[in-house]
């Protein structure tokens, strides 16, 4: 979707008129009759101007009889107008091909930020995933193609460019988490991450199953080990920081297809866990996002990929693995698969990039949403301030985070009486003895944040900023991260 600053209003273009929270005055966008027409229609609509409401009526305006919409932006917000610009989107998707965002004359003129991320939003909100469908009615496929927003303020346009490279990556993350499994397998993933990064200078390196056994990576392949499909060490970098700038790690999740080994899963639901990768996923697109508005910061993105089926070659209940750390793991659970193949790819980047701050992504537990539903993403971490970091990106970018604890009397749970630890505990805290168990391979010294997003990646109802399906959760979180805490 493309966004027109400063342009014209066009004659076939949608009127969309903001008024802010019992704003009930647009005299400056029409003649009087449209206002009186608006007026009924706020009345009969009960139209209080909640961010992200919308009222809608034909009124004369410019000449002819246009489409109006009267859209709410609450307070003024930089969140209001966020969800304001998916609300918009959201109404005129299908029934529309173009509209106009009115600023001029609004009582108090929004600032260049709430701006971009309205355009930000509103072109979120109009992403889909329709490659499959071949029967989509015609009223039901996409229509809108441009948003003009006029009269905005001069560096609307400058604010959007950088939530515009965001978008790139967030279309990625998308688009690998919807992919169906037999399409998206370690080594497509890596094809299609590597094809649409191309250009931006990210440095690659791809890590195949015989170099990860040299390297004694036995607990990523004890996951992989029951698969045809064979497992990769994804890792992309940007170096944008001073050459002498600490770097941060993001490392992902990225079990491509779930089916929780010979501990398998119930049937039903199982074809959700083709986003068990949503971890990974976020990674790529958080770091094309980064290459993408050239971040002045060094930034690795490690994606752990494998997937996790139950053949007869498959890792048993009960079998001892040895990670790359010389850490060994009693594998209880084949099921608890992401924070084998976690492990690795943390010690792998440890020892190779030597980071000082490191991120891990995982859509990890079942009992996160338990806890937490889909509202908001787990977050574990060895370090107040990168939490405070953390949690305050979130609050930012509406992908809202909430701390759990981490302490000694949980990671007693996962001690095992053969080896060093079993990748489970009890049914009690199961999302916390998962972070203590990642716990145990994070270096001395190195700041460590868990996020355990297994709620957040997918959606069965529309959000804010995008449709049913992939949410891409965790991308603009971690652009935000990375702006205020190695940027600023």
């Amino acid at each position: 979707m493309q966004i027109a600053f400063n342009a014209s209003v066009e004659s076939d273009d949608v009127v969309v008129i903001p008024l802010g929270k019992d704003q009930t005055d647009f005299a400056r966008a029409g003649g009087d009759g449209m206002v009186a027409m608006g007026q009924a229609a706020i009345a009969a609509a009960r139209f209080k101007g909640e961010a992200g409401s919308v009222v809608e009526f034909f009124a004369p305006f410019d000449g002819s009889i246009r489409r109006i919409i009267l859209l709410g932006i609450g307070s003024g917000t930089d969140a209001d107008w966020r969800k304001a610009g998916g609300a918009l989107t959201a109404k005129l998707l299908t029934t529309a091909s173009s509209a106009s965002l009115i600023l001029t004359g609004l009582g108090t003129k929004p600032s260049a930020t709430a701006v971009a991320e309205f355009a930000g939003a509103a072109v979120q909100r109009g992403w889909r995933h329709d490659v499959y469908r071949t029967k989509l009615p015609e009223s039901a496929k996409p229509t809108l193609t441009r948003i003009a927003i006029v009269d905005a303020d001069t560096d609307a346009e400058a604010a959007y460019a950088r939530i515009h490279a965001v978008n790139g990556g967030l279309e990625l993350t998308r688009t690998l988490v919807s992919e169906p499994p037999n399409k998206l397998y370690p080594e497509t993933f890596v094809e299609r991450v590597l094809a649409d990064v191309e250009g931006l200078g990210l440095e690659v390196t791809v890590l195949d199953e015989a170099q990860m056994r040299d390297l004694g990576m036995g607990a990523l392949l004890g996951v992989s080990q029951g698969s045809v499909r064979e497992g990769r060490l994804l890792v992309l970098k940007w170096n944008g920081g001073a050459a002498d700038a600490e770097t941060l790690a993001l490392v992902g999740k990225g079990v491509t297809f779930d089916t929780g080994g010979i501990s398998i899963k119930p049937a039903a639901g199982m074809e959700d866990m083709k986003w068990d990768m949503g971890g990974a996923g976020a990674v790529a697109g958080a770091m094309k996002a980064i290459a993408a508005r050239k971040a002045k910061a060094n930034v690795v993105g490690v994606m752990g990929l494998v997937e996790n089926m139950p053949d007869g070659n498959a890792q048993r209940p009960g079998d001892v693995v040895t990670s790359m750390s010389g850490q060994t793991i009693e594998v209880i659970n084949t099921d608890a698969e992401g924070r084998l193949v976690l492990c690795d790819a943390l010690t792998w980047v440890q020892k190779t990039h030597l980071p000082s701050t490191i991120v891990d992504l995982a859509t990890l537990t079942g009992a996160m949403i338990i806890s937490l539903g889909n509202e908001h993403g787990g977050l574990f971490a060895n370090d107040d301030s990168l939490a405070d970091a953390l949690l305050a990106a979130g609050k930012e970018t509406g992908e809202k985070l909430w701390r759990f604890p981490l302490s000694d009397a949980y990671d007693k749970l996962i001690d095992s009486q053969i080896a060093d630890m079993k990748n489970v505990g009890p049914r009690g805290g199961g999302s916390i003895t998962a972070a203590q168990f990642l716990k145990r391979y994070i270096h001395e010294g190195v700041a460590w944040a868990h996020l355990d997003i297994a709620g957040m990646v997918w959606s069965d109802k529309p959000g804010i900023n995008h449709d049913k399906g992939a949410t891409g959760y965790g991308v603009r979180l971690l652009d935000r991260f990375v702006a205020e805490r190695f940027e600023a």
